[in-house]
């Protein structure tokens, strides 16, 4: 039923009523910063719809409680984004407002065409402009420069904007303007020494490695669109819009779907057109197979990154290596002298590591299983094994890691000419529990169990300001993207830490912890899952974002020590219904979303039933 038209008509969200729930447009709005948009007065166009249009009414000045301005500022940069400019520039006529005004646009393409001392001058409002574009700007540019969003730093932005020009001066290689850019407009500044000494070596830097060296991706004009939107994060939003705010606003819309759906598991967004919901029953909660072939505990599992196999390692002194469709065993690699504590696949699935406490890390070729190169850090003490190893990203060079203050680190190739020695020994001081390498390879966490996470760059091997925590610390584990990290404590939470800001951004609670090593992984096809082993035999599954327990999952059972730890965890991330734990029952249970068969869900049960009894005696099993 349509609502008869009354313009005295008010609904509760305080916006006149017109035909076909529209209201007429105002004749003129003001523009940005108090300047008129020019737009004509259409008081006499027809409606669409053919009717006859009456005289204009004032708009509300809000939509359904959202101001009104943003809202169509906004569409006008949506509508700009998608392509349809004549549509944008329809609806900034017709309502009055505009995207930007002349100042903000002038130092848009200042920015993007690289006019840097006219980008300078808007920014700080400097008398230096030519009279044209003062006479352009003089609308709205009052001398105090742009409007800044709050806490934002001037001279943070011009120090952004001088870097820039200083890193296209060498790419040029005009290293004469370069240096006197750096000499005579960044070190007045005196606002980043450390970025300041980092710019100065680069002047020394090959061509072919600026790029690399100065984190600075993508083509020039690439790199001048991402200043421009970092610029555009310390500038007033009522004076700039964000760019792509539009589609900014539906990432939030569709994240906060997802944030509110407990068992969300699929990488495919949810749709804007209806709300979103996921159902239990699509979590992976059930174990549909249980492999039994290690004799001893069960320290580790890892799925390969294509997700067709599993690798497992156990106090057996063996790494068994599974398909995952119907889990049949392809190798069960057996040099090993000592307790296998952790596995690690190669970026390409083709080789796998072995650590081992017999202080070796083995290479192994998955397809034949053949032992491929066995390597030893020259330890002072035979007690300390190799505690975990992370491969970089060409899938031929990786770090290993030691309990060892004197050989704690060690970065190995297997392209080099003796395979057999590290290329870079780590200078002593200090121990390590885990680490791992981010995808790009440029970054090497490291965690060391005196409450510091360390972080390196692998290219330099220079080490960055350390995260120093509070409690004692047993694993890590990297986000996809490498920009959070996972940390167990032996207290017995799981923290999410930032390592841009190096803050703790989440903490899990509820799992048991404190006495032996237990290993965390982010789990479901979008990482939405934080899913952590337990020191009371139960797997233990948060929400990622909103830290609810939405999961306590049972199956292992006790070991020959009377402990039923679950120790180690991982998920397949190329199938999002499924997961692996591993405990001290010496088994392997398969998690996944289908129904449990009738008959056993065991695997391997041909073998012997007789065990051998093998101890906690290991020194990385238990924490520090």
């Amino acid at each position: 039923m349509r609502v008869e038209e009354d313009v005295d008509q008010i609904f509760a969200n305080g916006h006149n009523v017109s035909s076909n729930g529209s209201t007429p447009r105002k004749p003129v709005q003001n523009g940005l910063n108090g300047h008129t948009s020019g737009a004509v007065n259409r008081s006499t166009s027809p409606y669409t719809n053919g009717a006859a249009k009456k005289q204009s009414v004032v708009r509300a000045p809000t939509y359904r409680g959202h101001s009104r301005e943003e809202v169509v500022r906004i569409m006008i940069q949506g509508l700009f984004d998608l392509g349809y400019p004549n549509a944008a520039n329809l609806l900034g006529s017709e309502s009055g407002y505009e995207l930007e005004s002349p100042t903000v646009s002038a130092f848009r393409n200042a920015i993007l065409e690289g006019i840097w001392s006219e980008a300078e001058a808007i920014l700080l409002g400097s008398p230096q402009l030519d009279l044209q574009s003062r006479s352009r700007l003089n609308d709205d540019q009052n001398g105090d420069g742009l409007v800044l969003a709050d806490g934002a730093d001037r001279g943070q932005m011009l120090f952004s904007i001088r870097q820039q020009k200083f890193l296209e001066l060498l790419e040029r290689r005009d290293l004469g303007l370069a240096l006197m850019v750096l000499r005579q407009e960044l070190t007045p500044l005196e606002h980043d020494i450390h970025q300041l000494h980092a710019l100065s070596t680069l002047l020394m830097c090959p061509p072919e490695d600026l790029r690399a060296k100065a984190h600075w991706p993508g083509t020039v004009d690439e790199s001048r669109r991402a200043l421009l939107q970092d610029l555009s994060r310390s500038i007033a939003p009522s004076v700039m819009i964000r760019d792509h705010r539009l589609a900014e606003l539906f990432d939030l819309v569709k994240q906060t779907q997802i944030n509110q759906c407990l068992y969300h598991n699929t990488s495919i967004p949810p749709s804007l057109f209806s709300d979103h919901h996921c159902h239990r029953d699509g979590f992976p909660a059930r174990t549909t197979l249980q492999l039994e072939h290690h004799t001893g505990e069960v320290w580790h599992v890892q799925f390969s990154h294509d997700g067709t196999k599993l690798a497992t390692a156990s106090q057996d002194r063996t790494v068994n290596i599974y398909e995952t469709v119907t889990f049949k065993l392809l190798h069960s690699l057996k040099q090993h002298s000592g307790e296998v504590t952790y596995v690690s696949w190669s970026p390409d699935d083709t080789k796998i590591i072995t650590c081992c406490q017999d202080c070796k890390a083995r290479v192994f070729d998955v397809e034949s299983g053949r032992l491929r190169v066995t390597l030893e850090h020259q330890t002072v003490d035979q007690n300390y094994g190799i505690t975990a190893a992370a491969w970089g990203p060409d899938s031929m060079s990786f770090v290993t890691s030691s309990h060892d203050r004197h050989s704690q680190l060690c970065h190995w190739n297997l392209l080099a000419s003796t395979p057999e020695q590290p290329v870079h020994v780590w200078p002593s001081g200090f121990r390590v529990q885990d680490v791992a390498i981010t995808e790009d390879g440029h970054w090497l966490v490291v965690l060391d169990p005196q409450n510091i996470i360390r972080v390196f760059d692998l290219h330099t091997y220079r080490e960055e300001p350390p995260i120093k925590t509070t409690g004692k610390m047993t694993s890590i584990s990297l986000s996809r993207d490498g920009s959070t990290v996972l940390v167990n404590f032996a207290m017995g939470e799981v923290h999410l830490i930032d390592l841009v800001s190096r803050e703790v951004i989440r903490r899990f609670t509820g799992q048991k912890q404190g006495e032996f090593v237990i290993r965390s992984c982010f789990g479901g096809a979008a990482e939405n899952f934080v899913v952590s082993g337990s020191e009371d035999g139960n797997i233990y599954v948060w929400h990622k974002e909103n830290e609810s327990l939405i999961e306590r999952l049972s199956g292992h059972g006790r070991g020959q020590s009377g402990k039923q730890c679950v120790t180690t965890v991982d998920w397949n991330s190329q199938d999002a219904g499924m997961f692996a734990s591993g405990g001290d029952d010496r088994k392997v249970r398969i998690w996944t979303n289908a129904m449990p068969p009738t008959e056993s869900f065991s695997a391997g049960s041909d073998r012997p039933q007789s065990r051998q009894d093998l101890g906690r005696t290991s020194a990385l099993r238990s924490t520090l």
